[in-house]
């Protein structure tokens, strides 16, 4: 019967609702008539016309106020507002036109004041009795779901839920005990001890969490509670977004990844970028890519005078721009923005936008970063992180870059792999530059010439990334899995995009020049248990040897090419403080310009070449900790690149 009123027209709709009302106005009258002479009423004679004046007044009033637009099942506290100020006009209207009965016998005066009170009480019944009438269906047929928070944020939850038939809220949940028992809008207030049972009781399939304001020790409390039970765990927008009203349920998104991860997460400390980046000119390489565009968000919010952004993808580069345009036009900020397609290997180009635009503060995360990617084009890596760290060094010392602050990685650490080799040999160039007094690329240069502060920060793996492991694992779960890992043992440090570059700003404000900045990541973790805690926060369960009847299992396929099973931030074993308690500064060994030219120049000319023997054996010279065990034989097919001329010794 429901779904056959639901699926009437809305004309049809309008029709019934008006003819109910119109009952209603008799009925109240009839009431009024009945309280007041205290005895059944049968209208006679003039008390007909008080009767037929009843609904021929209130049926325009309440059309002109718009009550017969309003849609019926999202009936709510607006709504009874509404009919309470149609149905006070209609009591106004209402009592000249009973003055003028008053020459007709039966007709008391009191009935100005108590027709209106029951016509309001019987409306407004009508209205919430319809509402609870069609929720019922709302609850019989969606997916049924608690909310974890009886606060504003949980009742404005709960309103954006009434208006769809997705969902069945069958309940709160609080730690409050003065909400415990109550209810919001007929929904009960359940304790946390009771929620196992309504899960049970309901089949309940998904937990929303309605705490936006909670601190994220509190949030993580409430998710390790909450993880033993077969439901899937969401989260809600900001309250700025649901006070505004334009909530629904699409906005309901899974848990971030700093639920993921279980901890804290880096505190804010603006004071650590005053004066770095405001009004000056940043050029981010690499700003289309995960840590690239990020970096251009944060820098965007300092107020630059111009951003630079520097990366060879071309959708890459215009999804980017045109993030930050939008932004930019919508806060009305002054920042200039210049996409540039550009390769780190083409030097004459890098010069020329350093000409042209004269940076003074450059972000270098153009890389090639997927290891097993990267170990079958050896040729390729080197010559897009090597030789594009050593160009983009030898632009920024030409034209006076301030500050240049190159993106690393924990792979760079005793590594197994080209990526993590390529990355130390940039690292080291970078720390070979900075002990030079003077340019070593130009014959001219000088002591007092300018000098660009060269620094580097490490850190391990981003969750989110375009290579993360999350995006991964979130699709294989929604595929119904199996969940894929390489090693039960492998272990990671991870930190999120935007804490990452937050410190990577950080640590770039507080260079002095030939630092090595190191990331404090917190504790490493475990990509199993990582992927065990998604797909239990998913509401699956875990299949395994304890539980062969799990929902989802995890499959191990063993480490790839180059990839270790646990990972470091230092190679040596002196690490400094800074001021700011998650940045570590690093002192490691590394050779001067003149013998590291050398190296690299043998490096790339095996780069060049193809022959993986003759690039490894070189990233051996270069890195002593590299512990790669190529087969023999094989090759890497590269275009042959330009030759460069490194430097005079």
């Amino acid at each position: 019967m429901q779904e056959t009123i639901l699926s009437w027209s809305r004309s049809r709709k309008r029709m019934v609702v008006m003819a109910l009302d119109a009952v209603l106005a008799l009925v109240s009258m009839w009431l009024a008539f009945t309280l007041r002479l205290d005895a059944l009423h049968w209208p006679m004679g003039a008390e007909w016309l008080a009767y037929a004046v009843a609904p021929a007044l209130a049926l325009p009033v309440f059309f002109r106020l718009g009550l017969y637009k309003a849609i019926f099942r999202y009936t709510g506290v607006a709504s009874i507002l509404a009919t309470g100020r149609a149905v006070a006009l209609y009591g106004f209207a209402l009592c000249p036109l009973v003055w003028l009965l008053f020459h007709w016998e039966g007709i008391p005066r009191s009935l100005i004041v108590l027709q209106p009170l029951l016509f309001l009480i019987l409306v407004a019944s009508s209205r919430a009795l319809g509402w609870q009438w069609i929720a019922s269906r709302t609850r019989l047929l969606g997916t049924p779901l608690l909310i974890y928070g009886a606060g504003i944020a949980g009742a404005q939850t709960a309103a954006a839920l009434s208006g769809t038939h997705d969902y069945a809220l069958v309940g709160f949940v609080d730690d409050d005990l003065q909400k415990v028992g109550r209810t919001i809008n007929g929904v009960k207030v359940h304790a946390y001890a009771e929620t196992a049972v309504v899960v049970a009781r309901y089949r309940v399939t998904d937990i929303l969490l309605a705490v936006p304001s909670a601190t994220r020790q509190r949030r993580n409390q409430i998710i390790e509670r909450l993880q033993s039970l077969p439901v899937r765990i969401r989260s809600l927008p900001g309250l700025a977004d649901l006070a505004s009203g334009r909530v629904t349920v699409d906005d309901f998104r899974d848990l971030d990844l700093d639920d993921l991860l279980g901890r804290e997460p880096v505190a804010s400390r603006p004071d650590f970028l005053a004066g770095a980046l405001a009004g000056r000119v940043v050029m981010v390489t690499g700003a289309g890519g995960s840590i690239g565009s990020e970096l251009c968000r944060q820098i965007a919010r300092e107020a630059p005078s111009t951003l630079l952004l520097v990366d060879h993808s071309e959708y890459s580069l215009y999804k980017i721009h045109h993030e930050l345009e939008q932004w930019a036009l919508g806060g009305g900020l002054g920042m200039t923005l210049v996409p540039v397609l550009c390769s780190v290997c083409n030097l004459q180009r890098l010069e020329s936008i350093c000409e042209a635009h004269s940076p003074q503060v450059i972000y270098h995360a153009a890389a090639y970063k997927h290891v097993p990617m990267v170990e079958s084009n050896p040729g390729e890596a080197v010559i897009n992180n090597v030789l594009g760290t050593l160009n983009l060094a030898r632009a920024a010392l030409k034209w006076g870059v301030d500050s240049f602050v190159l993106v690393s990685t924990d792979k760079a650490v005793r590594p197994t792999n080209v990526m993590g080799a390529t990355k130390r040999i940039a690292e080291q160039i970078l720390q070979s530059l900075a002990a030079c007094e003077t340019d070593p690329f130009d014959e001219r240069s000088s002591s007092s010439g300018k000098k660009t502060r060269f620094s580097m920060v490490r850190f391990g793996n981003v969750l989110g990334s375009s290579g993360s492991v999350v995006p991964l694992f979130r699709a294989q779960i929604a595929n119904g899995g199996p969940v894929t890992v390489t090693d039960p043992e492998v272990t990671r440090y991870f930190m999120t995009i935007p804490e990452a570059v937050q410190l990577v700003l950080y640590a770039g404000a507080m260079a002095r020049g030939g630092d090595l900045f190191v990331l404090d990541m917190g504790a490493p973790v475990k990509i199993v248990d990582l992927a065990k805690r998604m797909i239990t926060l998913s509401g699956r369960t875990v299949r395994d040897e304890f539980r062969p009847t799990g929902d989802i299992g995890i499959a191990f396929t063993g480490l790839r090419a180059g990839e270790k099973r646990f990972e470091e931030l230092l190679i040596g074993d002196n690490p400094m403080p800074t001021e700011h308690p998650r940045i570590i500064l690093a002192r490691e060994e590394f050779v001067e310009w003149p013998l590291c030219s050398q190296r690299v120049q043998r490096l790339l000319e095996a780069a060049r070449s193809g022959e993986r023997d003759a690039i490894v054996d070189a990233l051996r010279t270069l890195v002593p900790g590299y512990m790669a065990r190529p087969a023999a034989g094989r090759t890497d097919t590269v275009a042959q690149q330009p030759e460069v001329a490194l430097a005079r010794h």
